[in-house]
């Protein structure tokens, strides 16, 4: 892989409103040259849009919410999808589930944070619960985002390389 390869990264959650919005995002925000970042759910609503407070997180931390969709992971697994290198899940809900095959078999991860549209309360607690997932989030991708290209390569050859070794 070379450097001006752009790693794709989808992120999972059951309806693909909140926590999946909020990290897609923030990896394109911050991981702009290296990072190309997706989202999707296991199961949206009919008709789902990404939570409106999601939306007013992300525009107040200077967060560009354009293009920002909630749609199901059905979209990632087609022949034409982009491919993946990496699919972390963002719920626990998602974790659990059975995800669809994707093609080229990316390396998967967990990242489990408590749903900020559950919170209860008035909208300014609402809004702070947004907030707070969303830098839980971003402490993540700083680390994640601050690897070099060529280690996050050799990871995921490594990861190849044993599950083969499995076979």
């Amino acid at each position: 892989m070379t450097d001006a390869k752009l790693l794709n990264v989808l992120f999972l959650c059951t309806h693909n409103s909140a926590r999946s919005i909020l990290a897609e995002a923030l990896l394109n925000h911050i991981g702009q040259g290296k990072f190309k970042a997706f989202s999707a759910g296991s199961s949206p609503k009919d008709n789902q849009k990404p939570n409106p407070m999601a939306l007013a997180t992300l525009e107040k931390a200077g967060i560009s919410t354009e293009g920002l969709t909630s749609k199901s992971w059905d979209v990632f697994a087609t022949p034409d999808a982009p491919h993946m290198d990496l699919v972390i899940t963002v719920c626990d809900n998602a974790a659990g589930e059975v995800c669809p095959y994707w093609p080229g078999q990316p390396a998967t991860a967990h990242w489990g944070y408590p749903d900020p549209s559950e919170t209860a309360g008035t909208d300014e607690q609402k809004l702070e619960a947004f907030k707070q997932t969303l830098h839980q989030i971003k402490r993540r991708l700083d680390i994640f985002t601050s690897l070099p290209l060529i280690s996050l390569s050799k990871m995921a050859l490594q990861n190849t390389a044993r599950e083969l070794a499995k076979k």
